[in-house]
């Protein structure tokens, strides 16, 4: 499956919930083709604006190649309403219940479910409460909220060494373990998100398993899987999902707001979910 051709521009929208409003974007399916539709889950916090101009690309292959393709902002995040101090795990939860919820009533097919970092874990969260099959599509998915809300924390630390934090106060996990909000790179975690986020686990759902395409990027020549990754692995095996996963070598550009290409993903991704690339590379 090729990546060139003609993209048709996808529909902006808000859609309504109890809590305002979230701005979505749906790629409609191009061609005689109807392969499916796809729901985009996006990372955590600045990881988001890192990440829009490659899924962008994605979002726009996928459709040339038949998929109905929807793009989310979740509470507090990217166009959508509130604020991200307003977010709460199990608010982002509800977000991903009621797109889903929309996608099934405008567009046709087996259903993907695509998340990225810390999108992978609503994606499996959602999957685990749908009654119908899907199958899921993760890149470089976060193994846990805990992995995730770490990594988000050392960034207070990182501006410290920078000289542009607070040198002198407590250290942000002492602040939400007190029920007190802390500021990270322009960010607002409150205690419920944090709380929410490091109780979330990447788990294979335990009915209706579909199929699982997991791909990863390195900066690697010849790119491995991490073992952290094939032990997962070997829980949706055995908990009957269809496994196909791949390692790559392409940029790690949820890392930066860099306009970084990766079309060895790109490519990848439309391959595997049509069934051409099977191929798992374990250390």
């Amino acid at each position: 499956m090729s990546l060139v051709g003609h993209a048709t521009l996808p529909q902006a929208f808000f859609l309504p919930t109890d809590t305002g409003l979230r701005f979505c974007l749906f790629h409609p399916p191009q061609g005689d083709a109807r392969r499916g539709c796809v729901l985009y889950l996006h990372p955590f916090a600045e990881e988001l604006n890192g990440t829009r101009r490659v899924v962008a690309q994605q979002a726009r292959a996928l459709a040339q190649a038949g998929y109905g393709v929807l793009q989310i902002d979740l509470l507090g995040c990217g166009d959508s309403e509130g604020d991200f101090a307003d977010a709460t795990w199990q608010a982002w939860r509800q977000d991903a219940r009621l797109a889903h919820r929309w996608l099934q009533e405008h567009a046709r097919g087996p259903l993907w479910l695509w998340g990225l970092r810390a999108g992978a874990l609503l994606a499996t969260a959602l999957a685990s409460e749908l009654a119908d099959p899907c199958h899921l599509l993760l890149w470089q998915p976060t193994l846990s909220g805990q992995q995730q809300l770490q990594q988000f924390l050392r960034l207070h630390t990182a501006s410290q060494w920078l000289g542009t934090g607070n040198a002198n106060g407590p250290p942000p996990a002492y602040l939400l373990d007190k029920d007190q909000s802390v500021d990270i790179a322009g960010y607002t975690l409150t205690p419920a998100l944090a709380q929410g986020l490091a109780a979330a686990r990447l788990q294979p759902p335990q009915r209706l398993p579909g199929r699982l395409v997991w791909l990863e990027l390195s900066a690697q020549a010849e790119p491995m899987l991490t073992p952290a990754s094939v032990q997962q692995l070997a829980l949706w095996r055995d908990a009957g999902w269809a496994v196909s996963a791949l390692a790559l070598t392409g940029p790690l550009f949820w890392q930066t707001v860099a306009h970084d290409e990766a079309p060895a993903l790109l490519q990848a991704t439309l391959d595997m979910l049509h069934g051409a690339g099977t191929q798992v590379k374990t250390p």
